[in-house]
This record gives structure tokens, C-alpha cells and sequence, in this order.
């Protein structure tokens, strides 16, 4: 049987297909419309995610420095 993929690492196809759909994606400029649409559709929403995210962390061994929270990508300028 012949083994002319690389699976040790990674799947280099996969890897390729995922870049090429993420670059369309981000080109028909559809990402902001995806980030409003993912928005939490009223407070107990929020809550829960916020509790979630935690609970998540909780299980980690901490941030990956340079990383911020999703939440807080998605705020809006104040004053707006």
C-alpha cells in the first residue's frame, strides 16, 4: 500500500483545503457579518458563554500570552 501523504504531522491536503476556504471566506467578506451574527442574543446568552469560557479556562494551564478573548474582540467602540 503506498504512503504518499504525510500524516505524521499534520495532513498537508487538509491543511491546503483549509487555507484556501478560510482565504475565500475572509475575501467575500463575509467575516463580520459571521461575528454579529455569532453575538449573544441577550444577557442570559451572554452569561452563559461568559460561564463557559471560565469553565473552560479552568481546565487550562493558562492564556496563551498575546491572545485576547473573543468577547473582547467583538465589543464595539464606546461612544458609538
Amino acid at each position: 500500500m503506498p504512503t504518499d501523504k504525510v500524516q505524521g504531522e499534520g495532513d498537508y491536503e487538509a491543511a491546503r483545503n483549509y487555507d484556501d476556504a478560510t482565504r475565500e471566506f475572509v475575501e467575500a467578506g463575509e467575516v463580520q457579518k459571521a461575528a454579529r451574527d455569532a453575538e449573544p442574543k441577550d444577557r442570559a446568552e451572554a452569561d452563559e458563554l461568559k460561564r463557559a469560557e471560565q469553565e473552560g479556562l479552568s481546565h487550562s494551564k493558562g492564556e496563551v500570552p498575546g491572545e485576547t478573548s473573543p468577547t473582547t474582540i467583538a465589543q464595539p467602540p464606546k461612544g458609538n
